[in-house]
């Protein structure tokens, strides 16, 4: 039934007074022009948002992205049949052989496009289209990934629609890879508006799956205006700047074309081939072509290079290596010896035995000179104009000669050769054109040499023709071993770099060079006074920035299969300090993995510790995606200024399932040394940890530091910020786990305090597990209390290093097991000027770690001391584990504000249920997931609460549990606690239980369904236990995964007292907590009375014919129905008919 129009304005304004649909108006309002141009204009980069890909404000050579996790970013389905793109993931599949798991994630959680099988016989397309994007610079690359499975698509295209033209941008029709697979197309400049669509094209032998993944746009945004430009730069008229070998280049770098105007590049000589050959008349094997009517081969250019169309002209061959293309210049003169310069485009696909060669005859008074080779381009690169540029050193006149050839199925394309004003055409003599020199075929390493006596492509070795697919296989068919040569293994000393090949298309290249012509010391890998290795050069391609240097095709191998190489890093000795505003100081990211650690800037959810605005270092595993496990951050090689250093710094662990942080410290021939380490969330905000640098008095020994970020899924984020090395010693931690070092602590008396794991330990018992992992290999401090160890009445101590004095009162709390056999005592002390005894325990032990805690109130500097006395008993032990230091008064057990933290709390996966953890935030702290805007303790948005994100989940039971410490056997406690939910789709819904776990297993003695409700309730239950036992908030779904929050507050355990029943003035147990809440409610029962009053006048209009259907039918009342989510029973008289 239509909404009535007179409604519409009231269900507006119910809307907007939602706390679910906070308005907030934005000041920024970018002219049309400006929004979805791959250039930032808002704070937040809202005008690039449902653009095809994020809004996010993006790093410096980040790409605009969109991973279709939260949504499909603006990308809609065009498709005209029942064969159509849907959003969905492999955990809810749609229908036919999906992908298992997305790209991005990497699980059956993630999302991607998709489209299902379709069941008819008749050809269809299925259509996906972006946004209207606007204004690509020249250096715009779009990359995607695809999944589908062989014989299920019969075509996949990309095109480009601008103007009134569709450019096709990739194309093909198979053979398909299984698995996910990478494509990378350039779309070169774009002016105004244009349309990317991702097509799949099925028929009726093909069922049609297709997924589609991690679309990103890379490099699209033109250059943005600047007051000042720097030195040498070229300030273009709208005011932006470019470098100056982008002037008179063949395209438009400034975007509006200032930097190819006719007042700067009248003396250049530009040849696009739209009209003719202009100056580049003597050629033979090249043809002038475009792509509209021109040849149906699969990697013939599909567009020019001058105008971005599929109507402009370029130059083309398909010749062969026995008759290679040549195209010559008029006999050119240089203005001054170094002066001329050509740039221009070459296209090179479809084979990868294409080669592109630029060679230089001159003309000596004598005699023509044999030409030079000048470049050389080699392989494949993609349907693509890459540009160069060459320059020109010779005082007598000359040729410019482009050699091209290439193999089956190749294409090699010139397009807007550009000879530079040096460049000075010398007046030809009449008579006939001189005859084209033709380079003889490029020498091939001896792998790849072909002989008349075999098929093409195939080795001849004695009386062998070796096919394709054995060459380079790590398996020598020639007696001489040339199948396996050139291969890639090399030192490079050979001219033939053994079989290497620089393939880079960007502002970086590979080159083989010799030790005395480069910056690094004189000597090569192996060592020699004279050697040659690989060299990263300066190049002026203009697309991906990244240098690729390629073997031959390998392969197949073994799984024991390695690489193995010298590499060089050169750069300047910088501070370890840092605080990442300028630049990255000492440290960079190491590159055996692909999870990275990039230095960022604040943006919505992510913030620095600096500022709150400026710079830091970020480890995201999802962007870009990541197969890896650990990044690492290292420092460049350190010489000590002093026997003890102490480095701080502040970390940031944020998210479901982020795995763990590590510091260790490096020193030449030694093993890795382990300083500190955190795992787990640790709550959405900056914390400050330190450990002690310890070296050899004057050993002069350098040392590296290596921040290793290990994950255990994609669902969060690890952050670094404000590293300092300053000379003495650290504090003492506040917050110790055992796991890299005993932190300091120093062991007295008569035993010996040892740390270990159960799986490696020295003495004869111990805990089963520890207690920061719970598994055998996690370690604690543990000292052994039978007699033959420490006799009866003895006393072994374990005492900390000096903590910084207290501003404030602060809890300690730790972590202690007791053999089951009486060990003794357990006391603690602090010593602040004095010791003063502040905890004693004597009891009986068990299977569980304990929680303990002390106030600790010192104005000085401090130490805490554990004393174990022993009780003389065998197999006896005390061990300790998680020491933490906190702000504030120690709370009751199992109660919390988390105010300060988690109080004991313990968040950690737990195994068997997915990796996934709770988590600790605050409204005003800005988050990646959705969380209530206030906790309920201050009822603002500076208080804090335990959070869990469900759209992390899955189907298939898995959830998050947030366990108290062990408590006592009771008859009758009860429990109290706040709590919030919110789920933005109605047929999702979270589910929150109460479980009490023991050694008897787990009971569930409550629970509840989340909705949409913005706002906390309380819950409250009675527990009883006729053993010890733990309090179990457990967090799960009850359908299919959706994005909303769980969270927690005020928990509250009253020991020994049984519930009490709410005041009447209490009224409900939901509590609002915002305005906007109630307001939303108050115009919610004005439309709902509003909508009765005309719902009761239509029925009063039908009346007679409702009496005269009563009469014949009694209708049946309603059920007793129990509204579980609310707790509310209809009673009796409101359920009967009457």
């Amino acid at each position: 039934m239509p909404l009535p129009s007179h409604l519409l304005p009231a269900l507006v304004l119910f809307l907007a007074a939602s706390p679910g649909w906070a308005w907030v108006p934005s000041r920024c309002r970018p002219p049309r022009e400006a929004v979805c141009n791959f250039v930032c204009d808002c704070r937040g980069c809202l005008d690039e948002a449902q653009c095809g890909y994020c809004g996010a404000l993006p790093t410096l050579d980040a790409p605009f992205a969109c991973s279709f996790e939260q949504d499909s970013c603006g990308w809609r389905d065009i498709s005209t049949s029942g064969y159509s793109w849907l959003r969905g993931r492999a955990g809810a599949a749609l229908e036919g052989p999906g992908p298992l798991a997305d790209h991005t994630v990497g699980t059956d959680l993630g999302c991607y496009m998709a489209v299902g099988t379709h069941r008819g016989k008749e050809a269809s397309t299925a259509s996906l289209r972006s946004p209207v994007l606007r204004q690509a610079a020249p250096t715009c690359e779009l990359r995607l990934w695809y999944h589908t499975a062989a014989g299920d698509v019969a075509e996949l295209r990309l095109e480009l629609t601008h103007s009134t033209e569709t450019l096709t941008l990739w194309q093909s029709s198979g053979p398909w890879v299984p698995g996910w697979q990478e494509l990378v197309v350039a779309t070169g400049r774009i002016l105004g508006d244009f349309r990317v669509t991702f097509s799949a094209t099925r028929n009726a032998t093909h069922r049609g799956t297709v997924a589609l993944d991690d679309v990103a746009f890379w490099r699209c945004g033109l250059p943005t205006p600047e007051a000042r430009c720097p030195l040498g730069h070229y300030h273009c008229q709208n005011k932006a700047c470019v470098e100056p070998h982008q002037l008179c280049d063949g395209e438009d770098n400034c975007g509006d074309r200032s930097d190819e105007d006719t007042a700067i590049c009248s003396n250049h000589t530009a040849t696009d081939f739209e009209t003719g050959l202009g100056l580049w008349n003597h050629l033979e094997g090249w043809a002038r072509n475009h792509s509209m009517g021109g040849s149906q081969c699969p990697t013939w250019p599909r567009r020019d290079h001058s105008r971005n169309s599929a109507q402009g002209s370029f130059l083309v061959s398909v010749a062969e290596p026995s008759a290679p293309a040549v195209l010559s210049s008029p006999e050119l003169k240089a203005s001054a010896p170094d002066n001329c310069s050509l740039v221009f485009y070459y296209y090179l696909h479809g084979s990868k035995a294409g080669c592109l060669q630029v060679f230089l005859q001159t003309q000596s008074p004598g005699a023509p000179q044999a030409p030079v080779l000048l470049r050389r381009h080699h392989g494949e690169l993609g349907a693509a104009w890459v540009r160069d540029r060459v320059g020109i050193q010779s005082e007598h006149p000359f040729r410019i000669l482009l050699a091209g050839q290439t193999g089956l199925g190749g294409v090699i394309g010139l397009d807007d050769l550009i000879l530079s004003a040096g460049c000075k055409p010398v007046p030809e003599v009449s008579g006939p054109p001189p005859g084209l020199w033709a380079p003889g075929p490029w020498p091939q390493p001896s792998s790849l040499q072909l002989w008349n006596f075999c098929e093409p492509g195939y080795l001849f070795c004695g009386d062998l023709c070796v096919p394709p697919e054995q060459l380079c296989d790590f398996q020598q068919q020639c007696l001489g071993g040339e199948d396996e040569q050139d291969c890639g293994t090399t030192d490079f000393e050979s001219p033939t770099a053994g079989g290497w090949e620089d393939a880079s298309v960007g502002r970086l290249q590979w080159a083989r060079l010799p030790a005395q012509e480069s910056r690094v010391p004189g000597t090569g890998a192996a060592r020699a006074t004279a050697g040659h290795f690989l060299s990263l050069q300066m190049a002026w391609g203009q697309l991906a920035a990244e240098a690729r240097v390629l073997t031959p095709t390998l392969g197949p191998s073994g799984p024991r299969c390695e690489l193995h190489l010298a590499y060089y890093f050169q750069s300047h000795p910088q501070e370890v300090s840092c605080n990442f505003e300028r630049d990255t100081c000492a440290w960079y990211t190491g590159h055996f993995t692909d999870v990275h650690w990039r230095r960022v800037e604040s943006c919505g959810p992510r913030y620095d510790h600096t500022t709150g605005q400026g710079y830091f270092v970020l480890l995201d595993p999802t962007d870009p995606p990541a197969q890896g496990t650990a990044a690492h951050l290292l420092t460049q090689p350190q010489v000590p200024a002093a026997p003890q250093e102490c480095v701080s710094f502040w970390y940031h662990l944020y998210g479901p399932q982020i795995g763990t942080l590590r510091l260790a410290m490096r020193r030449e021939g030694e093993a890795e040394l382990h300083l500190w380490s955190r795992s787990g969330t640790q709550g959405n905000r900056w914390h400050e940890a330190w450990a002690t640098l310890h070296h050899l008095q004057d050993s002069g020994v350098k040392y590296q530091l290596l921040f290793e970020g290990l994950r255990d899924g994609y669902h969060g984020t690890m952050a670094l910020d404000d590293v300092a090395v300053r000379p003495g010693p650290c504090w003492a931690p506040r917050h110790c786990s055992f796991e890299d070092s005993a932190c300091g602590f120093s062991t007295g008396g008569w035993g010996l305090w040892i740390r270990q794991t159960n799986a490696t330990g020295p003495t004869a018992c111990g805990p089963r597990v520890d207690h920061t992992t719970q598994t055998p290999q996690g370690h604690y401090m543990v000292v052994d209390m039978s007699p033959q160890a420490l006799p009866r009445g003895r006393m072994a101590s374990l005492t900390s290093e000096e903590h910084r004095p207290l501003a404030r009162p602060a809890c300690l709390t730790f972590w202690y097991h007791l053999s089951l056999s009486n060990p003794g005592t357990l006391q603690v002390y602090v010593d602040a000027a004095g010791r003063s005894q502040v905890l004693r325990i004597s009891s009986h032990g068990g299977f569980a770690w304990r929680l303990g805690s002390v106030d600790v109130r010192a104005e000085q500097a401090w130490r805490v001391v554990f004393e174990a006395v022993a009780a003389g008993v065998e197999h006896a032990y005390i061990a300790l584990d998680d020491m933490l230091l906190q702000d504030g008064p120690c709370p009751r057990p199992a109660s919390c504000d988390f105010e300060a933290g988690l109080c004991g709390w313990s968040h950690l996966p737990w195994p068997g249920l997915g990796g996934y953890s709770w988590d600790w935030s605050s409204g005003a702290t800005p988050s990646r997931y959705p969380q209530p805007a206030v906790d309920h303790t201050l009822g603002t948005e500076a208080g804090h609460f335990a959070l869990f994100e469900t759209s992390v989940l899955g189907p298939g039971g898995r959830a998050a549990w947030l366990r108290s410490q062990p408590l006592p056997a009771t008859q009758a406690s009860c429990l109290r606690f706040w709590y919030h939910m919110g789920f933005p789709e109605h047929f999702y819904k979270g589910e929150l239980r109460v479980l009490l776990s023991s050694a008897r297993g787990q009971l569930a003695v409550w629970g509840t369904g989340g909705r949409q409700r913005h706002q906390w309730l309380e819950g409250q239950v009675e527990v009883a236990s006729a053993e010890e036992f733990q309090i179990v908030f457990e967090a799960t779904l009850g359908g299919q995964p959706a994005r909303g929050p769980i969270a927690l507050d005020d928990v509250e355990f009253l020991a020994g007292q049984r519930c009490q029943l709410p005041t009447p003035s209490q009224g409900d147990t939901a509590v609002a907590t915002s305005v906007p809440a109630v307001v939303g409610g108050t115009v919610l029962l004005l439309m709902l009375l509003l909508l009765l009053g005309l719902v009761g006048w239509r029925w009063l209009r039908k009346g007679r014919c409702l009496s005269r259907r009563k009469a014949e039918a009694v209708a049946p009342g309603f059920d007793n129905i129990l509204f579980s989510a609310d707790h509310v029973t209809l009673p009796p008289s409101v359920t009967n008919d009457q």
